[in-house]
């Protein structure tokens, strides 16, 4: 099970921190990844981890601004989102699969069999 928490109302140029705890499962045996829906569209990529936590890689439009990052012992994969823009209003999913590599990360949601319930983001202008 996949819980994703720490969204909410943020100003433009704010800072929100994301978590998302995995229970009943050896989370560092997952790749975690982080994707956004918008209202009426898609669900897109954000951010993945791999499961040792040193490899990661994000969507363009989120680099220099988000960071995510995983703590292997409490089961968390957290991600930093600084200098906030409205256009990053969505809710947030972070979604888990099983990786035989430690270096591997995924980014396309149908590699994904294990998603959280999501967490609204609102930037404000």
């Amino acid at each position: 099970q996949l819980q994703a928490s720490g969204g909410g109302l943020v100003q433009a140029g704010g800072s929100l921190r994301l978590s998302c705890t995995v229970s009943g499962r050896t989370f560092s045996s997952y790749g975690m990844g982080w994707f956004r829906q918008a209202p009426g569209k898609e669900r897109d990529f954000v951010a993945a981890i791999s499961r040792s936590g040193g490899s990661t890689y994000y969507v363009d439009s989120v680099k220099g601004r988000f960071t995510i990052s995983r703590d292997n012992a409490n089961n968390t994969v957290y991600l930093q989102m600084n200098s906030l823009k409205p256009e990053d209003t969505a809710v947030y999913y972070c979604a888990a699969r099983f990786q035989y590599n430690t270096g591997t990360y995924n980014t396309k949601r149908n590699e994904y069999p294990l998603w959280g319930q999501g967490t609204l983001v609102t930037v404000s202008s």
